[in-house]
């Protein structure tokens, strides 16, 4: 088993997590590649040099290899490092060092345990919905696929509209902030944060958002993920710009673009003992009596 670690620059990285992760890593005799701003990190912090023919870049090449990606940090993170996989169908597993943490289930504590899991094959796998967009892009993006979500949003004090179809079919025309077109991956990301439902990540279906919405009565709409998703762009009086998960990028008025569901998809490595449901329950603490 090859084993991919990726991290990014943390305001407070932790000397102590890098070490017990690579000493994990080493303890089951894995063979580790590790991304060039994590080995900088690694060598700063925890005095591990790692060999040049180990440390890779803006792309992981693991073609025809059995590999397994082990993300360290939050969410943000962990969509960095499946960007980097290029659609490599290639598990990823995310500790958690930052904060909320969907995607991310295995907390600081658990590194040791991780490993054990991966090394015994107590890791089970999880293939999730991407999306991908097309249209007009004022750059061309590194890659057209998403796994949280897209959106259109405004950039300063106007407002923009966004004529929204759904299979040539009229929904809307969303007057306000921007946006939001999420798979049921991204429904517990930014789309949670609009308004929109909790969708378990085994549904076939994306879901449209409004953003701040002018007209009240706006609501989110679950479509199924068969559908092709049209937006239109009009933004005279405001600046725009679209993403794709955490990337971001200029958009102009009268711009289209369409949405729809990848063929690839992102599989989530995730400890055997651990479901959707106990991740919404533990970080939306439901169930939990504050009365008292």
């Amino acid at each position: 088993m090859n084993i991919l670690l990726f991290s990014l620059p943390r305001r407070s990285p932790s000397a102590g997590d890098i070490r017990r992760i690579f000493d994990a890593a080493e303890r089951h005799g894995f063979t580790c590649a590790v991304n060039e701003e994590f080995a900088a990190e690694a060598a700063a912090l925890a005095g591990r040099t790692i060999p040049p023919e180990r440390i890779y870049g803006a792309e992981a090449c693991v073609h025809g290899i059995e590999a397994l990606m082990v993300s360290y940090g939050g969410d943000g993170t962990l969509l960095e490092g499946a960007h980097r996989l290029h659609g490599a169908p290639v598990p990823i597993v995310g500790i958690n060092s930052g904060h909320l943490g969907f995607l991310t289930t295995v907390p600081t504590a658990g590194i040791g345990q991780l490993f054990d899991d991966i090394a015994a094959g107590r890791i089970r796998t999880e293939a999730r919905t991407q999306i991908e967009v097309g249209g007009d892009f004022d750059r061309t993006p590194d890659s057209p696929l998403a796994l949280n979500e897209f959106t259109i949003q405004r950039h300063g004090a106007g407002m923009i509209s966004v004529e929204t179809y759904v299979d040539g079919q009229m929904v809307a025309t969303y007057h306000g902030d921007g946006v939001l077109v999420c798979t049921p991956t991204g429904s517990t990301a930014y789309s949670l944060s609009a308004g929109g439902p909790v969708v378990a990540p085994q549904c076939n279906c994306l879901v449209i958002s409004p953003l701040a919405p002018h007209n009240l009565t706006m609501r989110p709409v679950v479509v199924p993920d068969t559908a092709e998703i049209s937006l239109h762009v009009h933004s005279r009086q405001a600046d725009g710009f679209v993403t794709l998960d955490n990337r971001l990028y200029p958009v102009r008025d009268g711009a289209s673009f369409t949405v729809r569901r990848s063929d690839r998809r992102i599989y989530l490595a995730v400890p055997h003992n651990i479901s959707f449901y106990d991740t919404l329950r533990n970080k939306m603490m439901w169930g939990i009596d504050i009365r008292s």
